[in-house]
C-alpha cells in the first residue's frame, strides 16, 4: 500500500506530464468529434464523452497499481504474461471481428482490445527473464528465451491479423540492446528492413545484384585482412533468399490495404480518393495550420470531417490544423520529455528488473509516438498504431496508463530521488 510519504516518492514529473497529454488528447478529441447533436462536453452519447469515462476509469487503474506492493509485479511477472496470451489466444474463439481483425472482445457493447494490454506483460515478463541471475544475453540459449517471449504475442496478434501493433515488438530490440544483447541483432534488423522496402520499391533481382555487388566491393577492400569467405557467401545468401521472399510475405501476410499503403509511399500508386485518402487529408490540415493554427475547433479539415476517423490514429492532424507548428511542437516535446525522463529513471533503478522495464517502457512509448506522427505526415504508411494517451479509444488508453505507472510504481519503491 502507499502512504503519504510513499507519494512524495512517485515521480510526479512523470505523471505531471501524463496527465498533460491525456487532457490535450481530449480537447483534440473534442475537437475532431464535435457534432451538431451534440449536447455538452458532458454528452456521453458522442465520442468525446465516452472518451471522458475512459480517462476517469484510468485514474482508478492507477489507484490500483499504486496500491499494490512493487514486488508483486516481479513475482507473478510470468503469471500474467501466460494469462495475457490465453486472453490473445481465446479470441480465436469469442473475439469480435471489426475491420477485418478478430481482435476485440465485446463485453455488452464495449470492445476492450487484449493487444494494448499484452505490451505491459510483455515488459513485465522480458524484465522478469533477463533480469534472472541465471540469464546472460551474450549466450545464445538466453537471447533465444527473450527473442520466444517477444514472439508469441507478435505471432499471436499477427494472425488474428493485425500486423501494425505485431510491429511494436520490434521495440524491445533495444531494452535487450541495453543489457548486453550483440549489436549485430540491431544490424539484422535494419538490413532487413532496407532490404524488405527496397525490393518492394526496386525488385528482388535489382536488389540481389546490388548485394552481390556490396559484397564484392567490401571483399575487394578487405582483401589484404584474409576475410571469412564463408561468412561473407553465407551472409549473401541470407539477404538474396530474404529479398526473394519479400513478395510472398507481402502478398500474404499482408492485407490489401496493407499494400496499398505500402505502394503509394513508394509512388507505386496514386489514389487520393481510396486508401491513400486518409494520409493525403491529414498532410493538408496540418499545412493548413501554420505557425499558430486555426483555433481550436476551427479546422476546416477537421469541421468537414475530411480525415475519417480523424480521433483515432489521425489525431495528430488535427493538432497541427487547429493548434498550427506551436502547438504540434508542444506535443512533441512532452513526449520527448516524458520518454527523456523514463530512461533517466531507468538507469536509477536499484534492480535489474526496473531497468529492463523503464527501458522496455520507453522503447514502446517512443515506437507508437515516431510511427504514428510518421504516418499521419506521409513519412510511414498507415499501420493503425495509435498515439499514445492521445488517440481515442479505452484499451489503448489504459493500456498505455498500466504500462507508464507500474513504472512509476516501481520507480517511487526507490528511496534516492535526485
Amino acid at each position: 500500500m502507499i502512504g503519504g510519504k510513499n507519494y512524495m516518492r512517485l515521480d510526479w514529473l512523470m505523471i505531471f506530464i501524463f496527465i498533460a497529454l491525456v487532457i490535450m488528447g481530449w480537447v483534440n478529441i473534442y475537437s475532431a468529434s464535435l457534432s451538431d447533436e451534440a449536447k455538452g462536453f458532458f454528452d456521453f452519447d458522442q465520442i468525446y464523452g465516452k472518451q471522458m469515462l475512459w480517462i476517469g476509469l484510468s485514474f482508478v487503474i492507477i489507484i490500483f497499481i499504486l496500491a499494490i506492493e512493487s514486488k508483486f509485479y516481479e513475482r507473478f511477472a510470468s503469471v500474467i504474461y501466460i494469462v495475457s496470451l490465453i486472453a490473445l489466444a481465446g479470441l480465436f474463439v469469442f473475439g469480435k471481428t471489426i475491420a477485418g481483425a478478430t481482435s476485440w472482445f465485446d463485453f455488452g457493447g464495449i470492445s476492450i482490445q487484449p493487444s494494448e494490454f499484452v505490451k505491459a506483460t510483455t515488459a513485465l515478463a522480458l524484465a522478469k527473464y533477463v533480469s534472472d541471475i541465471q540469464t546472460n544475453l551474450t549466450e545464445f540459449k538466453n537471447q533465444i528465451g527473450a527473442f520466444i517471449i517477444l514472439a508469441l504475442p507478435a505471432i499471436l496478434i499477427i494472425l488474428q491479423p493485425d500486423p501494425g501493433s505485431a510491429l511494436i515488438y520490434a521495440a524491445f530490440i533495444f531494452p535487450l540492446y541495453r543489457e548486453g544483447l550483440h549489436g549485430v541483432y540491431l544490424l539484422i534488423g535494419f538490413s532487413a528492413v532496407v532490404l524488405f522496402v527496397s525490393t518492394l520499391a526496386f525488385g528482388a533481382i535489382w536488389v540481389a545484384l546490388a548485394v552481390l555487388l556490396l559484397a564484392g566491393i567490401l571483399l575487394f577492400r578487405n582483401r589484404k585482412r584474409r576475410p571469412d569467405f564463408i561468412k561473407y557467401i553465407l551472409i549473401v545468401a541470407g539477404c538474396i533468399v530474404f529479398s526473394f521472399s519479400v513478395s510472398y510475405i507481402f502478398e500474404n501476410v499482408f492485407k490489401q490495404h496493407h499494400r496499398d499503403r505500402f505502394n503509394i509511399l513508394l509512388g507505386k500508386e496514386v489514389d487520393a480518393r481510396g486508401i491513400g485518402y486518409n494520409t493525403k487529408q491529414s498532410e493538408i490540415a496540418i499545412s493548413n495550420g501554420g505557425w499558430f493554427g486555426k483555433g481550436w475547433t476551427q479546422g476546416t479539415q477537421t469541421k468537414g470531417n475530411f480525415v475519417p476517423e480523424q480521433h483515432t490514429d489521425y489525431i495528430f492532424s488535427t493538432v497541427g490544423e487547429e493548434w498550427g507548428f506551436t502547438g504540434s511542437m508542444i506535443v512533441v516535446l512532452l513526449f520527448v520529455g516524458l520518454i527523456t525522463r523514463i530512461l533517466f529513471r531507468a538507469e536509477k533503478q536499484k534492480t535489474q528488473f526496473g531497468r529492463i522495464y523503464g527501458y522496455s517502457l520507453a522503447a514502446i512509448l517512443f515506437f507508437h509516438f515516431f510511427v504514428n506522427i510518421g504516418m499521419v505526415t506521409g513519412i510511414f504508411p498507415t499501420v493503425g498504431i495509435p498515439l499514445p494517451f492521445f488517440s481515442y479509444g479505452g484499451s489503448a488508453l489504459w493500456g498505455f496508463t498500466i504500462l507508464l505507472f507500474i513504472f512509476v510504481k516501481l520507480d517511487g519503491a526507490n528511496h534516492y530521488y535526485t
